[in-house]
């Protein structure tokens, strides 16, 4: 290959974490090159390093090829993933803690104990079930709003119910960052080694609506016990949005559960299927003939085409099935 020396600079522009950075580096220094520069500006090893330009990855075995020869020309943007030593290493830290204290857990409940009464739930389901840890990004704007927003639904009643009722654990509860992440709204790590939400809006002006979030939480709780998205996923999905409704329906009327004494009684899928059944059933009525059953009828059909659709976008929105994303 010729010399390069008398050939100008060829100048990328690498996104990271919102913040833009120059490199400038000659035609044909290698892939390897590239890495470590941002090494230096980022923190991030080259082996954390993922790069992406025009919605393709640079390869790891591709770091002895040039830039010119990877499909890099000057002015190009460049997208890049990853987390520092420093982050890897809390994140190890944080996980042999957490797998210390489920053994802990797990001991303490082989121990014989005695039989104690009752009417509160139990302080093993109290402690053992439950979100262990709550982490915002302090990298992001407003972690204080978004602790505050987690500690929400980790204490969400209804929540708690549900993981309690399935002995549900999640080690960390925490988010995903809209730029780092922006295909996805949840993530199951494990099987419940941690949920990352999307709490915050694309543009960081805002936080997403509490109610949606906890739809996503939903789903990924569903994947402590089923990876794929497939028929059982889907039962047990339902299942847990229906028993968030049906919970809080009952704590909206002053009881403590919701009883399935009454056979054949339908049981809504959601809190929107829940919402729109209460209207249809409790309201005043339209005035235009149709009968309860009619009007019941129509609700449940609208309220089930537009969750089914909800559910297939959320779907699209979660990681929890795709391997580049849990590495």
């Amino acid at each position: 290959m010729a010399s390069s020396e008398s050939e100008p600079n060829i100048s990328l522009h690498v996104t990271f974490r919102g913040a833009t950075h120059e490199v400038n580096l000659l035609p044909d220094a290698s892939i390897s090159t590239l890495h470590a520069r941002l090494e230096a500006l980022t923190s991030v090893p080259p082996s954390l390093q993922k790069l992406l330009y025009r919605g393709k990855r640079i390869q790891r075995q591709s770091e002895d090829i040039t830039l010119i020869q990877a499909g890099l020309r000057d002015g190009i943007k460049v997208q890049m993933l990853g987390s520092t030593g420093q982050e890897l290493e809390t994140l190890n830290a944080a996980e042999s803690e957490y797998q210390r204290k489920e053994r802990i857990l797990r001991e303490r409940a082989l121990k014989p104990h005695a039989k104690l009464r009752s009417t509160g739930m139990s302080s093993v389901a109290s402690t053992q079930y439950r979100f262990h840890r709550i982490e915002p990004l302090q990298h992001l704007p407003s972690p204080d709003t978004a602790l505050s927003r987690l500690t929400t639904l980790s204490n969400d009643p209804a929540i708690r119910h549900v993981m309690q009722n399935h002995k549900f654990s999640v080690g960390v509860l925490t988010e995903l960052a809209p730029h780092e992440n922006p295909e996805l709204l949840g993530l199951n790590v494990n099987a419940g080694q941690a949920i990352k939400l999307r709490l915050r809006t694309d543009a960081y002006d805002g936080f997403r609506p509490y109610l949606e979030v906890r739809r996503v939480l939903c789903h990924e709780l569903a994947h402590n016990v089923h990876g794929d998205h497939d028929n059982n996923f889907k039962e047990l999905n339902s299942k847990l949005n229906r028993e968030v409704a049906e919970f809080e329906a009952a704590a909206a009327n002053g009881t403590h559960y919701l009883s399935d004494a009454v056979q054949g009684a339908y049981k809504p899928s959601s809190n929107e299927e829940a919402e729109a059944l209460v209207h249809v059933l409790g309201g005043s009525g339209s005035g235009s003939g149709d009968s309860l059953e009619d009007r019941r009828r129509r609700a449940l059909e609208a309220a089930t085409a537009r969750l089914r659709k909800q559910e297939e976008e959320l779907e699209q929105s979660c990681g929890t099935t795709k391997p580049s994303n849990n590495v």
